[in-house]
């Protein structure tokens, strides 16, 4: 027999009292567990970037002659190997020009930040492979992740690749350092890489399905201009490698002007003509300030369009990008004003990563933006 209900009876109220909530996949717990991976691999990243810079701004990326991935992560044991790795180094061109009478201790110096630049390699590396077979051997990795966290592991393999040769361009002929764009490849990999986890980390902070709805609110100029502001800023990175590569920095320190003109002497002097592009210090240097220039208006500018956004939060994200992008400019104009004092040069470089973010987030908050309720009073 049914039993009779009252009109009044509260129907779905009863239906939800005897329904469970759902329950968490193990798979939908796991983007936790994977973003926090992910952030111990880019604090990694950024370390990785700063020693790479230091390795460079201290001339010590030529100490280590050899690419050895596995033996090579044990350091000279004894006298005799250190004798060895010193001889190597002194029949490179970088010892015969430029650091002729250089002592054994001088020499451990560099070899040691050179040696910690490629451990941090391995162990980055390390650390990707026990972390993605680690989610990957539970089942753990959320669907369409796979690749994408194989990928990192990919890019990393290459980076390592592309690292040699780079250092390999340096080790003959009469060059004294390795050759500018190789290390622009070198380091634009680098940011990639960083974006890519930046990326990744913001993604899985969120539900696919949050994601899914919030994109149905995104505000699209402000994504189509923060995309050609990350790429003009991957330029910028990539034109900053080149000054690295041939100490452009310590060239022509004064501002506005370059040895009190606009654009500096004798920029097309090197033959063929395509060799000042990267190897002219002055139209190297000038290249990367007039780019920085076009990125101050054009990041303002589009903080400017965000502040009608409605949002907070996404006017928030580009206030802190333009922050940063200001003082980033005021320490590129320190930096060749005092012609690229190490201290000043890594305080650009790290200010370049975290321009790099806040750009990347900017972008990211315009695609996905979180709904705002109005607080009750």
């Amino acid at each position: 027999m049914i039993k009779s209900r009252s009109i009044f009876e509260e129907v779905d109220g009863a239906r939800s009292e005897q329904t469970p909530p759902p329950k968490a996949t193990p798979k939908g717990n796991a983007r936790t567990a994977i973003a926090r991976w992910l952030m111990v691999l880019f604090a990694l990243v950024v370390l990785m970037i700063s020693v790479g810079g230091m390795t460079r701004l201290t001339d010590s990326g030529l100490s280590i002659t050899e690419w050895r991935p596995v033996t090579g992560a044990l350091p000279p044991m004894s006298a005799e190997a250190w004798a060895s790795e010193f001889e190597k180094y002194r029949a490179i061109p970088e010892y015969q020009l430029q650091n002729r009478g250089m002592s054994l201790s001088e020499f451990k110096t560099i070899y040691w930040w050179e040696w910690g630049h490629r451990q941090l390699g391995r162990v980055i590396g390390l650390v990707w492979a026990l972390g993605f077979f680690w989610f990957l051997a539970r089942g753990r990795i959320p669907k369409g992740w796979t690749v994408r966290l194989l990928g990192l592991g990919a890019l990393g393999g290459l980076q390592g690749a592309i690292g040699w040769w780079m250092v390999s361009s340096g080790l003959s002929g009469t060059v004294l350092d390795v050759a500018s764009y190789r290390l622009a490849t070198h380091l634009g990999l680098a940011f990639i890489i960083l974006g890519l986890i930046a990326w990744y980390i913001f993604q899985l902070g969120r539900s696919e399905m949050d994601l899914f709805q919030a994109r149905r609110r995104k505000e699209a100029r402000l994504v189509r201009l923060s995309a050609i502001l990350i790429g003009m800023v991957m330029v910028q990175i990539l034109l900053g490698a080149l000054v690295a590569g041939i100490d452009a920095g310590r060239y022509f320190p004064s501002w506005p002007l370059m040895a009190g003109q606009f654009i500096p002497p004798d920029v097309f002097d090197l033959e063929p003509g395509w060799r000042n592009w990267f190897e002219n210090a002055g139209l190297v240097q000038f290249n990367h300030r007039i780019w920085a220039y076009l990125i101050l208006a054009k990041g303002l500018f589009i903080w400017w369009r965000a502040r009608g956004s409605a949002l907070s939060a996404v006017r928030r994200a580009f206030d802190w990008m333009a922050v940063i992008l200001f003082g980033q400019m005021v320490i590129g104009i320190v930096t060749v004003m005092y012609g690229a004092p190490w201290q000043v040069a890594i305080v650009h470089q790290l200010l370049a990563v975290v321009l790099w973010v806040l750009v990347i987030r900017a972008r990211f908050v315009s695609l996905f933006p979180e709904e705002e309720r109005i607080a009750r009073s």
